[in-house]
């Protein structure tokens, strides 16, 4: 049983950061990758980016530049943190743990 949980959501204005954080407990396997995906109102979840255990990133388009992910194996965590936010950014932010471990979210709004 792998628990995840995350932190560090709320509410910015446009141009804001944020830092998302995740802590993963339980049976885990630290050399799984690990990633930040999002799910806007009545939209599909979609993945915002990854980090293998050694370190090899992954982002989507629309967060290159913006986004930073990065993750510390010895305390089985990953954070995202996310500069010059844009109302189209909000969202719940999951984190996950491959192959299939997923947190409870935490909501993110931009928003003047």
């Amino acid at each position: 049983q792998v628990q995840l949980v995350e932190s560090g959501g709320g509410l910015v204005q446009p141009g804001g950061s944020l830092r998302l954080s995740c802590a993963a407990s339980g049976s885990i396997f630290s050399i799984n990758a690990m990633g930040w995906y999002r799910q806007a109102p009545g939209k599909q979840r979609e993945l915002v980016a990854l980090i293998t255990f050694g370190g090899t990133t992954n982002y989507a388009d629309f967060v290159k530049g913006r986004f930073t992910i990065s993750r510390d194996n010895k305390k089985n965590t990953v954070d995202l943190q996310m500069n010059s936010l844009k109302p189209d950014d909000t969202a719940v932010y999951y984190c996950k743990l491959f192959p299939d471990s997923w947190g409870q979210g935490t909501q993110v709004t931009v928003s003047s």
